[in-house]
């Protein structure tokens, strides 16, 4: 065997064991099924319908200035204005450091959740998206506003916004967001299975009547 072939076979020998390495180092990373379904819906995750038989639950995980996730948003409301309390429908917060707003916005829905307002302010920072979204200039103004015309105890909302306590519960979200692989909004996962096609009605609706006719 000549000098050169040696190397050679060296060389393909040491990249196939960092390649083998770099699979195990991923599959250690990832989560067991145990752990995330744990990490999909948490005690605490936010549920827009609860199904009693437990049948089909689709996760979403959303940024509220995302332009994707507002393009989804018709589509997800009428899904869920069809199969109402017949599936599980969850809410992740997962704002984008590069959105100006995006935690803010999260911070708002999750201080008028501690009000019994969550579905409220999501509809309503969806609704009004275009008019607050993608201002360099912090929005708490707008959103102390919304939280006024929801009939939300201004005073508390002010102080829950700002609490590291909001804080901490958003963040929880997106890092569980990130140990799932989710690396952009919207992702959905359907029964733990993350679902890669585009979010329309359609095809949210075609994987969701499978399960339930199983």
């Amino acid at each position: 065997m000549s000098t050169n072939l040696k190397v050679t076979l060296g060389i393909v020998a040491a990249a196939l064991v960092a390649l083998i390495g770099i699979v195990v180092v991923n599959r250690d990373d990832a989560p067991s099924p145990a752990a995330a379904a744990e990490m999909l819906v948490r005690a605490d995750s936010h549920r827009l319908s609860t199904a009693a038989d437990g049948k089909v639950t689709v996760v979403e995980f959303l940024d509220f200035e995302c332009e994707s996730c507002l393009a989804a948003y018709p589509e997800v409301e009428k899904l869920r204005a069809e199969y109402g309390d017949r599936i599980t429908y969850v809410v992740r917060y997962f704002p984008t450091p590069s959105h100006p707003n995006a935690y803010n916005a999260a911070h708002a829905a999750e201080a008028a959740a501690r009000q019994g307002k969550f579905e409220a302010m999501y509809k309503k920072l969806f609704d009004t998206a275009t008019v607050w979204g993608h201002q360099q200039q912090r929005q708490t103004a707008v959103f102390e506003g919304y939280a006024r015309e929801l009939g939300l105890d201004l005073a508390r909302f002010k102080t829950d916004v700002a609490s590291a306590e909001v804080e901490a519960r958003v963040k929880a979200d997106a890092t569980d967001g990130e140990t799932l692989g989710v690396r952009g909004t919207p992702t959905f996962f359907i029964n733990g299975t993350q679902f890669t096609d585009r979010p329309t009605y359609d095809g949210l609706k075609a994987a969701i009547d499978a399960l339930l006719a199983s």
